[in-house]
């Protein structure tokens, strides 16, 4: 087989439609869209509009509040940190931090910092240096001879300014 015989399969592809090309193309002068009106007319968008009616989007009660400026935390289950430890990912001699478990692969990115959960079985004695962690996820590192070390996540430079 050569480059020039490879094609597609019949019917895989369909040809775009042209519209507003002529009268011999079907689709020519209104282009399809019927004559005048708002919807035949360029730049309009009608989406959850209802003829008049009160449209379901505001016929419904709002409620709630989505804070601006909300920390978003990388989550850490100590199951996890401990599957990378038994497979020698991070040296659990050293002081872990939050460089060290993104630079491992455990942690994607730090975001505004990474906090530690008390999900699954944790028996390694290791120094944790993290921005937060729940109490119970604190409580099964000192209980298996650790120590774990809570720091304030540092302020960001939008948060700095204010």
């Amino acid at each position: 087989m050569k480059l020039h015989e490879l094609h597609d399969n019949p019917g895989a592809t369909k040809k775009r439609k042209r519209v507003g090309r002529g009268p011999g193309s079907g689709t020519g002068k209104t282009a399809g869209r019927g004559i005048k009106g708002q919807k035949s007319r360029s730049g309009v968008s009608i989406n959850g509009y209802e003829g008049g009616q009160m449209p379901l989007y505001q016929r419904l009660p709002k409620r709630g509040f989505t804070p601006p400026n909300r920390k978003k935390f990388a989550v850490l289950n100590l199951s996890l940190l401990q599957k990378f430890l038994d497979d020698k990912k991070i040296d659990g001699s050293k002081a872990i931090t939050e460089d060290v478990l993104v630079e491992s692969g455990l942690v994607r990115r730090k975001l505004d910092g990474v906090r530690i959960l008390a999900k699954g079985e944790f028996n390694a004695k290791v120094n944790l240096e993290v921005t937060g962690a729940s109490k119970s996820a604190i409580e099964a590192v000192e209980k298996a001879g650790g120590s774990l070390k809570v720091s304030t996540p540092a302020a960001t430079s939008e948060q700095a300014s204010e």
